[in-house]
């Protein structure tokens, strides 16, 4: 590590210190949810803008926390429950004295109540895009879950429900059911129900009542209008992440009550692991005993929250470091962009100024129109002083005093604050920035910014990003594109649909094309900037072949940028622009298209780029996500391409994957992510996401996989079954998304420590392969999984080591000395490939084995796992473990996914046509030796 490297990690250990030693309380107020002495701080609900007013959402949110919370506790043996819960109210609904918000945003909520939702009905789910053990993004429900009393029979309590949720969302663990797959075949070939615990009891129902298991069992596959139905009344008490609404139900799963065998999320992601050693394992419970004696904790306070009118400072510096590499004039353009077009209307924008110390350049000034846009832009500092000391904190405290004027407080204020310099007195200020309410985004501009800058960001919740010194760079534009309101109003946020830069030859062109898809097409801009002569001679062709020339575009000569507006709604369909550099020196010229959505009640298509964390360590990978959706439907089928640029060296392009395998946890669930570890230099790194969709590819989603709470069709209640209401499909309310698109987004920052000098050491292992699924075929076994890369999930693998067991403990525990399958011919292919291997597992398994009732019987079934060896005989962690059935039951078959049916159903047709090919053949040669007979036979008559 370098000595700037070591300054800086001692400088934000000390930052922290006196954070904690001066005032604890502050150091939470934008960190989230914080566990203190057994009782969760800060949970932050927040209602969708676009969720209709209603007297009774607000009281049964504070009933389905408070029940949670008394829930949560037994559950988790008197360790954890919600001491205080704010609730964010949308601007959209009447004031009510409602308390302001500070630091509180839509974006930055842990619940989400919104009605956009997917083919599930409205399910509760929460979005988990890491692995096992590790926390989600967002928990989401309906405004109809937390309203229709009805629901309660499918779902469970809604408190219930609420702790399902949680622990998917906070501890990482995944559902226990499988609607794909609601049945198998266990070890002693008897056909089970997908559930945890396997005590929980109930009966298989036909379409006219009670049948025996076998008549639901027809053709090897489980007949269509059979079910499984609870009894109502239960001794089993877990799990929560199978059936919370069995009143029975008060724990998780644990050791003893684990079912291993059922192939669920959970068991596949979680190395067979039961629900609370995973929770067990959580830092929260590391840290923490239970509360002693028998009594319950308090209910949670509730603390109901509504933004008050929008303002945002922008806090810029001009000390004599912004006159490096064009600095202040790439801030100046990207600076003029928000102002004229990124910023929302009716906000109210100042602009400070700062060296070593503070400048108001424009007080409070409300965007109504076009002329208040201008003037703000105005007001943007033209030249830089001479002074190369940097003060940060003179700059946010004028900048707070800007947002004062209005209510005299800066409580939910937002600062924008962007530096190329180096503070040595970066803490002074630190308590006033928490105490002040105020958001603080981060723009840390070239090589030389202080290296804490996104303390500030990391303590008041805001964004932060890193923008190289590079003229052809578009990532201060980016950054400025990336910072809305907050308030999670996709109709009135901008979207960014094109963000091109380079270095253009004398005389040669920039051309390309971008997508404007119907979705999106109001107040459409396209913006043309360059660094030195004169403009580029613009053309611009809309779908019809019309033609925009330099002319039509409003050129700023002082900051050299050409804007056009598309006046009404843009057509839909590719839009072809070209810069042509008429100079006679190289010219850095860049593009930047954005637009707003064309319809109120359809959302457009948006991405979220973003990191896994803050920073890493080599040689640890960073993962890089992508969160691309049309409301909360996932857009499946994206070509997503990540843009990764660090402080020196070339930038890194590398593509994104939904496919379930790799960094990506869940398939088709619209996060498409990556590994990166192609680490250049220490320092600060930029992320740009950038998503094309081909109008011949469909688009949505029917679904969204991953975790939701169970909605269950009924129980056994004294020997009757009471079926519940079905669960009506809410469907989709969007359109398919029917012609191509595209969309940028700017992921922020990331900083990296500990790169080697040189050539770097092979260090990186194949990942860990998480989808091996496995499948009878007569008398073979076919395994499937996606192929890992020689590092983590990029390149191509040396070998794969595949080991199979009749014990599924055995080949949990102790892989390496499982049954070794012969994996000669099999060489793995690129990372992201099918992988597709079958075997006979007959030639290595032979013979009873020993249960652990004492009784000798043979085992119907195998389990097997794979790890992946890189030619530096690097391995890979061990697959997740997969499971076939070796003798099928009588009159009965396991259930098979989809891909296993179509797998079986695929090698049937070979098999029946070479059935039907090998009749055609005998019949033939029947038919022509019995001609022959007859020929002779007549011949001999004749004669």
């Amino acid at each position: 590590m370098s000595r700037r490297d070591n300054a800086g990690t001692v400088c934000s250990l000390k930052i922290v210190t006196l954070l904690v030693a001066l005032s604890p309380e502050l150091l939470f107020l934008g960190a989230g949810v914080q566990l203190q002495d057994n009782g969760y701080d800060g949970l932050l609900i927040a209602i969708n803008p676009q969720v209709p007013e209603d007297q009774n959402l607000i009281p049964n949110i504070k009933e389905m926390m408070t029940e949670a919370s008394f829930y949560l506790f037994n559950a988790t043996k008197r360790r954890v429950s919600f001491r205080n819960i704010k609730i964010l109210i949308p601007a959209t609904w009447k004031a009510n004295n409602y308390s302001k918000v500070k630091q509180e945003s839509y974006e930055k909520a842990n619940v989400i109540v919104t009605d956009w939702h997917g083919a599930h009905g409205g399910d509760p789910y929460t979005l988990q895009h890491r692995g096992c053990g590790k926390e989600g993004k967002h928990i989401y429900f309906t405004p109809d879950f937390l309203l229709n009393e009805d629901l309660i029979a499918g779902y469970g309590s809604r408190g219930r429900v609420f702790v399902h949720e949680w622990a998917h969302l906070r501890w990482g663990v995944f559902d226990e059911y499988n609607n794909e797959k609601p049945f198998y075949i266990n070890g002693q070939n008897q056909i089970k129900v997908t559930r945890c615990s396997s005590d929980i009891t109930g009966m298989f129902v036909c379409e006219k009542g009670p049948c025996p298991q076998e008549n639901c069992i027809i053709s090897k596959l489980f007949q269509e209008g059979c079910t499984f139905i609870y009894n109502s009344t239960q001794n089993a008490t877990a799990s929560i992440m199978f059936m919370q609404s069995l009143s029975s139900v008060v724990e998780f799963c644990n050791a003893s009550t684990h079912n291993q065998e059922a192939p669920n999320l959970h068991n596949q992601l979680c190395s067979l692991r039961s629900t609370w050693d995973v929770i067990s394992g959580s830092a929260d419970f590391r840290g923490s005993s239970p509360v002693s004696g028998a009594e319950l904790p308090p209910p949670p306070t509730f603390s109901l929250l509504q933004p008050g009118a929008k303002v945002v400072c922008l806090v810029l510096d001009v000390s004599s470091n912004m006159a490096e590499a064009d600095r202040l004039l790439r801030l100046q353009q990207a600076a003029e962009f928000y102002l004229m077009q990124i910023v929302e209307i009716h906000t109210f924008v100042g602009i400070v100024s700062f060296n070593s110390k503070g400048e108001i350049r424009a007080q409070l000034q409300q965007v109504n129109d076009d002329d208040d846009r201008k003037l703000l832009a105005s007001y943007l500092p033209a030249t830089v002083s001479a002074e190369a000391e940097t003060s940060i904190c003179s700059g946010l405290k004028r900048g707070f005093e800007v947002a004062e004027k209005l209510n005299g407080k800066a409580y939910g204020s937002v600062m924008i604050l962007v530096t190329s310099g180096n503070d040595g007195h970066f803490s002074n200020c630190l308590l006033t920035v928490l105490s002040s309410g105020s958001t603080v985004h981060t723009i840390a501009l070239g090589s030389s910014a202080d290296k804490n800058l996104e303390e500030f960001s990391h303590l008041t919740g805001g964004l932060k990003f890193f923008v190289p010194d590079k003229s052809n760079s578009n990532s201060m534009i980016d950054a400025f594109g990336r910072i809305s309101s907050g308030t999670g109003d996709v109709f009135q946020q901008r979207v960014q649909l094109e963000s091109m830069g380079g270095n253009v030859k004398p005389h040669r062109q920039l051309k390309s094309t971008v997508a404007v898809d119907n979705g999106v097409g109001n107040d459409t801009a396209f913006l043309v900037a360059w660094q030195t002569s004169g403009p580029p001679e613009i053309v611009l062709w809309d779908p019809s072949g019309r033609q925009y020339h330099t002319h039509n575009f409003t050129v700023n000569q002082a900051l050299r940028t050409a804007r056009l507006w598309i006046p009404g709604t843009a057509k839909p369909g590719l839009w072809t622009y070209m810069l042509n550099n008429t100079h006679h020196s190289l010219q850095a010229l860049k593009v930047t298209v954005t637009s707003r959505a064309s319809r109120s009640a359809q959302p457009p298509a948006t991405v979220e780029a973003f990191v896994e964390k803050d920073s890493t360590s080599f040689p640890h990978p960073m993962v890089i996500y992508a969160n691309v959706r049309k409301g909360f439907n996932p857009i499946l089928n994206a070509t997503v391409t990540a843009t990764i640029e660090p402080e020196t060296e070339d930038p890194v392009t590398l593509k994104l994957f939904d496919n379930g395998a790799g960094a990506d946890v869940i398939k088709n669930d619209g996060i498409y992510s990556r590994y990166f570890f192609s680490f250049a230099v220490n320092g600060r790194y930029s992320l740009k996401v950038h998503i094309n969709h081909s109008p011949s590819i469909s688009a949505l989603g029917h679904s969204i996989p991953g975790s939701h709470a169970m909605y269950v069709p009924g129980y056994i209640t004294n020997g009757n079954i009471q079926m519940n209401a079905a669960r009506r499909s809410m469907g989709r309310s969007e359109e398919e998304q029917k012609g191509g698109f595209s969309r940028i987004s700017s992921g922020g920052s990331f900083s990296v420590l500990g790169v080697p000098a040189g050539p770097h050491p092979d260090v990186f292992p194949p990942c860990q392969i998480i989808d091996l699924a496995a499948v009878k075929v007569d008398e073979e076994v076919t395994l499937s999984w996606t192929a890992p890369g020689e590092d983590f999930d990029q390149g191509q693998a040396n070998s794969y080591e595949i080991r199979m067991s009749k014990s599924l403990q055995d080949i949990r525990d102790d892989f390496n000395n499982a049954i070794l399958v012969n994996t000669t011919k099999l060489n793995p292919q690129q990372a992201g490939t099918k992988e597709i291997f079958t075997f006979s597992p007959k030639l290595f398994i032979s013979g009873p084995e020993h249960q652990p009732d004492g009784e000798t019987q043979e085992s119907h079934r195998i389990y097997v796992a794979i790890r992946t060896i890189d030619k530096n005989s690097l391995k890979s962690a061990v697959s997740n473990v997969a499971q076939a059935s070796l003798f099928i039951p009588p009159n009965s078959a396991p259930v098979l996914t989809r891909d296993d049916l179509i797998l079986k159903g695929v090698l049937t047709a070979m098999g029946l046509i070479g059935i039907i090919c090998l009749t055609i053949t005998v019949t033939h040669y029947i038919l022509n030796k019995k001609k022959r007979a007859d020929r002779k036979e007549n011949g001999t008559k004749l004669l």
